[in-house]
């Protein structure tokens, strides 16, 4: 037997007040003192009674939800995902700054993509992580009116004043520069086929970098979602270079692991023969054996960050700041640290 559901009137009757009394109770709005709101919130509880929260946030125009796409999430697999420190990290540290300010955080799909749900255009404003080129969703939620706030900019767009700094070219320094003081002279860059600032910009930098040196660029682009495999192959590619190099800068954890271990089976010694270091922690970082360097993205600080970026578009008159994230910190690990003696090794 289906139960009727139970209504604002009969809660109403049931704490002996008006149906008035019960939406101020539950929505905040108007005044209702302590005694009468335990009343009306005893009543509900006892009809199974709760607010229609899809009806009132169309009567506000607001459902006190904000929506995260993580972007370089598609297609990859969840367990890929889950061994990648940034995105739980990241996606945690963002949805506690939005429950600070009542509103929920929710993972949701691109709903530009072809049969996905669009459960992101119900959100308050939207949260994107790495858009990419020309982003047709940045163009959909533009041309909706929905606020969002992207985690690194459009390539074709730097100047968005919604988008949220991630620092790649003061990050492509620092590697460089560490890799440089632990002996690299000839340091590689392997990056992803994304059109992402992330992969861009550090690919910019490094050439920047290798130009103001007069150093010989060495580039590979991988696909992110490449099997490990695959990408160690780029280590055969690198050792049939007339001069390798001594040094390489993977922006993967996957393609960094793929690449140690196919040095491995080839004989060559990380970091005694090369060095290698990660754009991304990740867990397969730390098993490897060496374990590998990797970049702290502060993906809690840039959660933070987005958040609260996206919330002052939403409350304009909101006051609240985060700290600015410590860029390019470096964890370094044993295949660049045993080639600087006396810097720690991080566990």
């Amino acid at each position: 037997m289906t139960r009727t559901r139970a209504t604002i009137r009969d809660v109403a009757r049931r704490a002996g007040v008006s149906p008035t009394t019960v939406s101020h109770t539950f929505s905040g709005n108007g005044t209702v003192n302590p005694h009468t709101q335990a009343r009306v919130r005893a009543a509900a509880s006892a009809l199974g009674y709760h607010p229609d929260v899809v009806a009132s946030g169309l009567r506000r125009s607001r459902l006190g939800v904000i929506g995260l796409v993580l972007r370089p999430a598609v297609g990859a697999q969840p367990e890929h995902l889950g061994d990648i420190d940034y995105f739980p990290r990241f996606a945690g540290a963002a949805a506690l700054a939005a429950l600070a300010h009542g509103y929920a955080l929710m993972l949701v799909a691109d709903p530009v993509i072809p049969g996905a749900p669009v459960t992101a255009y119900a959100c308050d404003g939207i949260i994107v992580t790495d858009p990419v080129e020309r982003d047709p969703l940045t163009a959909a939620l533009r041309s909706s009116g929905i606020p969002y706030t992207l985690v690194g900019a459009d390539i074709a767009d730097p100047a968005d004043p919604h988008a949220i700094d991630i620092a790649t070219a003061l990050i492509t320094d620092r590697v460089l520069d560490h890799v440089a003081a632990a002996g690299s002279e000839r340091p590689a860059l392997v990056v992803g086929t994304d059109p992402i600032e992330w992969n861009t910009a550090a690919e910019t930098r490094y050439r920047e970098r290798m130009q103001a040196a007069g150093l010989t660029e060495t580039i590979l682009r991988v696909p992110e979602r490449a099997p490990r495999d695959e990408a160690g192959l780029a280590a055969d590619e690198l050792l049939s270079l007339p001069e390798p190099p001594d040094g390489v800068y993977c922006m993967t954890s996957d393609h960094a692991r793929g690449l140690v271990d196919r040095f491995t089976a080839l004989g060559v010694r990380v970091p005694e023969d090369v060095l290698v270091i990660c754009g991304s922690d990740a867990e397969c970082l730390r098993d490897q054996e060496p374990t590998i360097s990797t970049v702290d993205l502060q993906p809690e600080a840039l959660g933070r960050q987005a958040a609260v970026a996206l919330l002052r578009q939403l409350e304009p008159d909101l006051d609240v700041s985060v700290p600015e994230p410590d860029h390019g910190r470096l964890i370094v690990r044993a295949s660049t640290a045993l080639r600087m003696p006396g810097v720690p090794v991080d566990s």
